[in-house]
């Protein structure tokens, strides 16, 4: 019976041993380029597009806060109160020939009343209310920067992810290369025909093409947490990327072409020039405080001695007309201050569009030269295959050393190491010029 009870707890830990291995495994994700970017800009996603979205939030309540001006502030009160009065304490019994008392009182006072007012011209509040939704616009058209500038990083980090999968490809290719010419080799030698420094500098090459795929998989490793970084994921996942680092051609697109696409779409020159209308109209508000305002006001209550007695109905209305004469310059000041930040916003907003148009020249040069080195390194590919195999079979006919072999291996492993290095640099390339458009979501298929 003891053996029984020690029997069942043993399964018992070695079963929760296994749920516990279990747990710690890491999870998996299977991931393609478009699934990384929506990951990365949905509403709990990347910290930067949060901290836009709280902005844009901001902004709207700041918009709230500036219309409240221009509606009608009603307000309700009821006060009770039980006082005592001395009248001599306001002249009177002094001047009067027959005695007064000087204490009057307790007695209660009850006043129920509600109280508006509402203006009704006053420019001033209507420019800062424009300010304001000029505000929104540009924490909107930020919201939309974000997302492309977290889509255009995202992206970024994939790519250098799939161009690391692909050095980890190409180095296991060359791995397999040099176990095949050590075979040969050490095939060459038990048949007579070969050297041993053949074979040993055939392990040589082995020996350093498995360093090479050490170092390729810890870079692998490396762009991976770099991508879940950029997602805000949790680094203990592991990634399988689905995208291959390949070559899709892009439409040509003249520069005027690109200048006119980004200045119509870019996010972040939409919200600058919000920002730049909104200092204007803010630059306006601070004027128009010289001009008269208008404005209604009003109460209505009733006030008695007492709730159970009869409370007599009273009320006050009128209109306000305020003129600002002198305030010791102040407004002055504070226009010379807006206006300054208005002329700061047009700087701004020039060197912006300066900006636009030098990441548009420098992405479409480099667009044209990674499109050519494409070419060059497909090129370069085909002809260090022709050539090692060429040397394989002049070395495998005893006409050739092993050396011949090697150094044909050599080209063709430089070949590789370009062709995935052009490729990156084109789709890189791609990247930039579909930020400097602002359209990198929509690129993204």
């Amino acid at each position: 019976m003891r053996y029984s009870w020690v029997l069942l707890l043993s399964l018992f830990l070695a079963s929760s041993g296994i749920a516990a291995g279990q747990q710690q495994k890491p999870a998996r994700l299977v991931l393609s380029l478009k699934e990384a970017v929506e990951l990365a800009i949905s509403p709990e996603g990347n910290t930067q597009l949060q901290l836009s979205e709280e902005a844009l939030r901001q902004a709207k309540a700041r918009s709230g806060q500036a219309r409240a001006a221009l509606l009608p502030d009603v307000s309700s009160s009821l006060i009770y109160r039980n006082q005592t009065v001395n009248l001599r304490a306001f002249g009177i019994g002094f001047f009067f020939p027959f005695p007064v008392p000087s204490l009057v009182g307790p007695f209660n006072v009850m006043d129920a009343r509600i109280s508006g007012s509402q203006s009704i011209f006053d420019f001033s509040s209507i420019r800062r209310f424009q300010a304001s939704r000029s505000g929104v616009s540009a924490a909107e058209a930020e919201v939309v920067n974000m997302e492309e500038q977290v889509a255009a990083r995202v992206a970024r980090a994939y790519l250098l992810g799939i161009r690391a999968d692909a050095d980890v490809e190409s180095v296991q290719a060359n791995v397999t290369l040099s176990q095949a010419v050590l075979e040969q080799a050490e095939g060459l030698k038990k048949a007579g025909t070969g050297t041993g420094i053949e074979m040993t500098r055939a392990k040589v090459q082995l020996a350093n093409d498995r360093q090479r795929l050490l170092v390729a998989e810890n870079a692998r490793r490396s762009a991976h947490l770099q991508l879940l970084r950029a997602m805000d994921l949790a680094l203990d996942i592991e990634l399988e990327l689905t995208d291959k680092l390949g070559y899709l051609p892009v439409d040509n697109i003249t520069l005027e072409e690109a200048r006119t696409l980004a200045l119509a779409a870019r996010p972040d020159l939409k919200a600058q020039q919000q920002r730049e209308a909104s200092a204007r109209l803010s630059t306006n508000a601070i004027k128009m405080e010289r001009l008269p305002s208008f404005g209604f006001f009003g109460d209505y209550g009733s006030i008695g001695s007492d709730i159970n007695e009869t409370l007599v109905p009273t009320r006050t209305y009128g209109v306000t007309l305020r003129l600002p004469i002198f305030d010791g310059g102040r407004r002055e000041s504070r226009i010379a201050e807006a206006a300054s930040q208005y002329r700061a916003e047009i700087v701004r907003t020039h060197d912006l569009k300066e900006q636009i148009e030098l990441e548009i020249r420098l992405a479409l040069d480099a667009l044209r030269s990674a499109d050519e080195q494409v070419d060059t390194a497909r090129e370069g590919l085909e002809l260090s295959e022709n050539e090692l195999a060429q040397a394989q079979r002049r070395f495998g006919a005893g006409v050739a050393i092993g050396l011949e072999v090697t150094d044909a291996q050599t080209r063709l492993e430089r070949a590789r190491d370009n062709q995935v290095q052009a490729l990156y640099n084109y789709n890189l390339a791609h990247i930039d010029l579909e930020q400097a458009l602002g359209r990198v979501r929509s690129s993204i298929r």
